[in-house]
């Protein structure tokens, strides 16, 4: 959007000139040349630059040509003789368009899906011209979201987590004692290099001792967001039962089939964050919603127009080639999942979505 104040005069001085220096007589101009393009009349943007077989290149073709560049690579068409450049582009790819639709690829399979994609695409943008830009939502809907979405904008507390990890109780008791008396963060960091299944074996790659052993940063027992994959859920738990930043917790924990001698590295207190630091992304979040909300409501109004009927027999039916499912000989095979045919289900392997039938 920033760019917009720049683009659009460069556009206008562009297509002004190309008006100016066209003092070839025009050929026959059509009557669905489209909408005009800025800083052009109707009659302007439907004047034709050149015909090729039965399909014309109108001004209002080049302009949107040029809207769709860069600022900067707007710039080389300031010339009479570059502009004639870029029409010549435009007749040699209307050219090859025209000889791919004699040769009927316009019917093959790949680029009729190509095809709909695009026209999906242009149907949603045009959809979507009437949404407002995020700063034009009314405060007053951007406060009711902050309000109805309290816990979106707390943060809970957070502890960063320490292990010294064994695979024996007994020694786990005997370390776990050693490092509640050691108290510094250096004597922490020997004791996690001598003991600890997870230290390092180039010492030299190995973090500072005041770092040693860390796991991650979690967030409360239950809070869905502060998970960690590095970190046991009986670890974080215990990490919350320890008084302070630097202090070991006071029993040793099991997880995993190994013992942790847990120790609080950090903390960060919980806050929530106020409506003027949260009021961008909510006007960000608020748009993308309307977006979604206006293309399902289009989908609905086309089913509707147009009969939708899926197979569900044929859909339950499917059988993908071997390298499609990634089991082929170009493929590595995933040794998690067999390779052997799985036997048939009757009916539908499971129920189809609503986008089935796209």
């Amino acid at each position: 959007m920033t760019r917009a104040p720049v683009r659009r005069p460069l556009l206008a001085i562009s297509l002004v000139a190309l008006v100016a220096g066209c003092d070839e007589p025009a050929l026959q101009v059509p009557s669905d040349a489209g909408d005009p393009v800025f800083g052009l009349t109707a009659e302007q943007s439907a004047r034709v630059l050149a015909k090729v077989g039965d399909r014309v290149i109108t001004l209002g073709d080049f302009g949107r040509t040029l809207e769709r560049m860069d600022q900067f690579d707007r710039l080389r068409y300031q010339t009479k003789e570059r502009r004639r450049e870029l029409l010549s582009e435009l007749i040699d790819a209307e050219l090859l368009a025209l000889e791919a639709r004699r040769r009927g690829l316009d019917k093959d399979p790949a680029v009729e899906d190509t095809i709909r994609q695009i026209l999906r695409e242009a149907m949603i943008a045009r959809a979507r011209k009437g949404l407002p830009a995020p700063a034009d939502i009314p405060a007053s809907e951007v406060r009711a979201y902050y309000e109805a979405n309290a816990d979106k904008f707390s943060e809970p507390e957070r502890r960063r987590v320490a292990a010294i990890v064994v695979g024996d109780r007994a020694l786990g008791e005997k370390v776990l004692k050693e490092a509640q008396k050691a108290g510094s963060s250096s004597a922490w960091g020997e004791l996690f290099f001598k003991h600890s299944l997870t230290a390092p074996k180039d010492k030299s790659a190995a973090p500072p001792l005041d770092l040693a052993g860390e796991l991650g940063i979690v967030s409360p027992p239950g809070d869905p967001r502060g998970a960690h994959p590095r970190v046991p859920e009986p670890v974080r738990a215990a990490a919350f039962r320890i008084g302070g930043v630097g202090a070991v917790g006071e029993e040793l924990v099991e997880a995993d089939g190994r013992f942790f001698i847990v120790r609080l590295n950090g903390l960060t207190g919980g806050h929530r964050r106020e409506f003027a630091e949260a009021e961008r992304s909510i006007r960000v979040a608020l748009l993308q919603q309307k977006m979604q909300d206006q293309e399902r409501a289009l989908e609905d109004e086309l089913r509707k127009k147009f009969p939708v009927e899926i197979n569900e027999a044929a859909l339950s039916s499917v059988k993908l080639p071997a390298q499609l499912m990634g089991t082929g000989s170009a493929a590595q095979p995933d040794p998690a999942k067999p390779l052997t045919p799985q036997p048939e289900r009757s009916g539908a392997a499971a129920a189809p979505s609503s986008d089935a039938g796209k």
